[in-house]
Order: C-alpha cells, then sequence, then structure tokens
C-alpha cells in the first residue's frame, strides 16, 4: 500500500510543469552591455542543457527497460516495444539514441570514471562525446568536472586530440614533440591520426617519413588530405568488381597515381565507380519489383477500371527490357536503358 501511495504521489509531482523559468534580457534594449547580454543567454542556455541531459539519460533508462522486458516476455519480434514509441510518437532511432546515452551515463559511472554527482557540469554534446573517448581522455574529463570545471564538447575535443597527439604509435618522435611543446596544434594531428588508422602499414610508413622529415602544420594537412584519398581508394577499389574480376594491381595502380600526381583523381573514380555498380544492382532489383506488381495489377483490373488499368499501361514499360526517361535541364535528353538477364 505504501509503494502504492509513493507511486501515485510520484505521479502527481510530475503532471506538475518542470520549474524553469528564466527573464531573458530584451533584444532592443541598447542599455545592456553585449558582454552582460551574451553572458545572461549563456546561463540560461547552460540550465537547459543540464536539464535535457538528465532527461534524456532517464528517458533512456526507461526505454532499456522496456526493450529489455519485451525481451524477457514478448513475441521476440520487439511489437511491444515499437507499439509504445509509436503511442508517444517516438522514432526508432531516436529511441536508440537515448538508450544509447543511458548505456554510456551508466557504463562511466559504474567504471568509477564518472561521479554521478557531476553529470550537471557536462553539457549534453560534451557527455556524449565523454562516452565516446578513451579511457584515458575520460579520466581526464572526469577529474575536470569532479573539480567544478565546465565541461563543454569543445573541451572534450581538444582534451581528445591532445592525447591523441601525445600517444598514438602511429606519430614519429619529431611530430609528438612539436606536439608536447605545442609548437604543432594537436587539432591538426588527431584528424591525420584518424585516417592512418586506415591504412595498411605500408602506406602508414610513407607517410610517418614525410612528416618525420617536415613536421610542419602544412606537411599535417598536406598528408592528412592525401591519406583521406589513399583510404577512399583502397576500400572504393575493394568494393568494384570490375577491377576484382580482371584481377587488376590495384597497390600499383595507386603508386603510379601518386607518382603522377592525381591521386585524388583517381580515388574519386573508384569510389564513384564502386557507387554505380551498388546503382545497377538496386536499379535491377526495383525493375524486377516493377514487372511483378504490374503483372499482379493485370490480373486484377479490367474494363471496370479504366483509369486503373491507365495508370498501368504507362507504368508498365519501366518494367520491361527497354526503359526511356527524359531529361530535363539546359537541353533535353532522352535516355534510353536496356537489360538483359543472362544465367
Amino acid at each position: 500500500m505504501q509503494d502504492t501511495d509513493s507511486i501515485n504521489d510520484l505521479a502527481a509531482a510530475l503532471l506538475q510543469p518542470a520549474d524553469i523559468s528564466f527573464e531573458l534580457p530584451d533584444p532592443e534594449d541598447e542599455q545592456i552591455l553585449e558582454s552582460d547580454f551574451q553572458q545572461q543567454l549563456e546561463i540560461a542556455w547552460q540550465i537547459c542543457d543540464r536539464f535535457d541531459l538528465q532527461t534524456e539519460i532517464w528517458r533512456g533508462r526507461i526505454l532499456r527497460a522496456i526493450r529489455d522486458r519485451e525481451k524477457v516476455g514478448g513475441d521476440g519480434r520487439g511489437t511491444g516495444f515499437l507499439r509504445w514509441l509509436k503511442e508517444r510518437e517516438i522514432g526508432k532511432s531516436q529511441a536508440y539514441a537515448w538508450i544509447q546515452l543511458a548505456n554510456s551515463a551508466d557504463t562511466l559511472i559504474e567504471d568509477g570514471k564518472l561521479d554521478p554527482k557531476t553529470v550537471n557540469n557536462f553539457s549534453k554534446r560534451a557527455f556524449v562525446e565523454t562516452s565516446k573517448a578513451s579511457p584515458e581522455v575520460q579520466q581526464m574529463v572526469s577529474e575536470a568536472a569532479q573539480k567544478g570545471d565546465r565541461i563543454t564538447r569543445r573541451e572534450v575535443r581538444q582534451l581528445n586530440d591532445e592525447w591523441t597527439a601525445m600517444s598514438s604509435d602511429l606519430l614519429p618522435e619529431a611530430v609528438k614533440e612539436k606536439a608536447a611543446d605545442n609548437t604543432l596544434p594537436p587539432r591538426y594531428i588527431a584528424p591525420l591520426v584518424k585516417e592512418m588508422e586506415k591504412l595498411p602499414e605500408s602506406h602508414q610508413k610513407f607517410i610517418q617519413k614525410e612528416i618525420a622529415a617536415n613536421p610542419d602544420v602544412d606537411t599535417l594537412k598536406q598528408v592528412t588530405t592525401e591519406a583521406r584519398n589513399l583510404a577512399k581508394y583502397l576500400k572504393g577499389a575493394a568494393q568494384v568488381q570490375a577491377l576484382t574480376q580482371e584481377n587488376v594491381d590495384i597497390e600499383t595502380a595507386l603508386e603510379e597515381a601518386q607518382r603522377v600526381g592525381c591521386l585524388s583523381i583517381a580515388a574519386d573514380l573508384v569510389n564513384q565507380a564502386s557507387q554505380i555498380e551498388q546503382t545497377i544492382a538496386k536499379l535491377y532489383m526495383t525493375w524486377k519489383r516493377i514487372g511483378n506488381l504490374a503483372d499482379r495489377l493485370y490480373v486484377d483490373t479490367g474494363a471496370s477500371t479504366p483509369n486503373l488499368r491507365s495508370l498501368l499501361t504507362c507504368l508498365e514499360p519501366l518494367g520491361g527490357e527497354i526503359m526511356e526517361l527524359q531529361l530535363s535541364g539546359a537541353t533535353e535528353h532522352t535516355i534510353r536503358l536496356q537489360i538483359q538477364e543472362t544465367n
């Protein structure tokens, strides 16, 4: 009985609107100094951030409990969980984002990397950024929060960049030394490490030699772009059937592209080739679907449905062997596509 009364009291309290109200400065009052105006709005914004963070962590915990309960006593397909979301007009992506936030919060707290009392020192985005960071960065952020520091996403990213610059095994000692004395800003080093992690060891060593020979900002920017293009090239080439079927020497072609200075063009080409092969596959499946639907509709229509039959007549050719489409632009073009199936 006591538990029921407590639940009723809690429910009654939750029916009351949140006690949050601000006296925002008048934007048309020219007597307010710009610095004071900005400070008042920043304070209000931080309060909203904290309120959102606490609310969304608990929303995630609630949704996680509903989902896990469904696993125990549901139909195995999550029907009850999806119905619960639908009744409250919550999208699946939003629901799982909240669950992930709750998981991150609980993991940080259970691992002793975060004092629950310091959660309010984080902005919502800073908290999410912290949950994605390495354990060492999480520890540094937690220590700053325990001191009462205000933690923003920018500060978490800065700490993460600094840690990456000092700890990554992919960086030569010359770069780490310059990062330590701040002659090389970590914000230029972290993106490079991120791109290098996607590359095979042979390409990593090539980039390491370049930055070791010239450890400066311009070189970092250049090799970061180069590493990004390398990753795009290698990923795209591995997915292109036209290359794998003909046994093209991808690595040698890559070396030649680097030598003549057209790596970015080669990377874009293989990436576009991968996309067009995927588009062709999707087009084929859609073409088959149109043909099947047209056949079914033809069986179900007749003289009593002239307009429906007219619709079918217009769309049916898109499921035939030859499809035709007019492209409008500066000049009109007619595109004809023919699909032939072979075993």
